[in-house]
């Protein structure tokens, strides 16, 4: 447990080299998720600088590609977080793979941390322009069939830092763009509820309640069988329980609990 919360410090911090070795040391020492930690390494050693070499000699490409097999069952059931892993890692399986754009920032989502560094302005700071590298190197690449995905997901994770630096405008524009361009989006289909998800968390915060319940209400039945799905339905019905509940005093209870 010790290993994966500095690996999370570390990611928070952006220190991608000390986040890949505590990620190395969990897929050497531990057997909860063998992909996930894998995934994880691969993911690390993506978000290195041209001139950083990678610590053990380990191959970006070749660590995607065997996320895949190293899927294992818990009684009978896949474990959620593993089987995001795997989809993601999927496209690196083509002898030529179109390279994920932020793997650890969104892997960073799926486990609530944009929530954890919202607290710490120059943590959300420097995130924040990590993301907007990573969007103007993704308009200087060629266009290609993920192009949609990609952006999409730089989008929310955008919008997160946004919405916890008190730019709120910015983090609606950011929300609403990847339900406007829904149809563009080819495999990430859990985008498309997360983002009318935090988009009605943000209107919770303003206390715009009937905005944010037609927003929930929208996520929670017109997508199904997507990435993180139990997730998602966990903080919609969390958000809809505050959303419907009685004012306190004058202000809405807050969405601090699902944010």
């Amino acid at each position: 447990m010790c290993y994966w919360e500095l690996m999370w410090c570390f990611t928070y911090k952006r220190q991608w080299k000390m986040a890949f070795f505590y990620a190395d040391l969990l897929s050497k020492e531990n057997t909860w998720s063998k992909a996930t930690y894998i995934y994880m390494k691969a993911a690390y050693l993506s978000m290195f600088g041209p001139d950083d070499c990678s610590p053990f000699g380990d191959s970006e490409v070749e660590l995607f590609r065997i996320v895949p097999s190293l899927k294992l069952k818990i009684a009978g059931k896949s474990l959620p977080t593993e089987k995001f892993a795997i989809r993601k890692a999927r496209r690196y399986l083509s002898p030529n793979p179109i390279p994920l754009p932020v793997p650890p920032l969104e892997m960073m989502y799926i486990w609530n941390g944009y929530a954890v560094i919202g607290k710490c302005p120059n943590l959300t700071e420097g995130m924040l322009g990590t993301l907007i590298e990573a969007e103007e190197a993704l308009a200087r690449s060629s266009a290609t069939e993920l192009l949609a995905d990609d952006q999409c997901v730089i989008k929310l994770l955008k919008g997160l830092c946004f919405k916890h630096l008190g730019k709120i405008s910015e983090a609606e524009d950011h929300f609403n763009y990847i339900y406007l361009h829904e149809k563009k989006i080819k495999y990430d289909h859990y985008l498309i509820p997360n983002a009318l998800l935090e988009l009605a968390i943000l209107y919770l915060d303003q206390d715009r309640r009937e905005e944010a319940i037609k927003l929930l209400e929208r996520a929670k039945q017109n997508y199904k069988n997507y990435s993180m799905e139990t997730r998602t339905h966990f903080r919609i019905q969390a958000a809809l329980h505050q959303a419907k509940s009685a004012p306190e005093n004058g202000v809405h209870s807050g969405a601090s609990a699902v944010s």
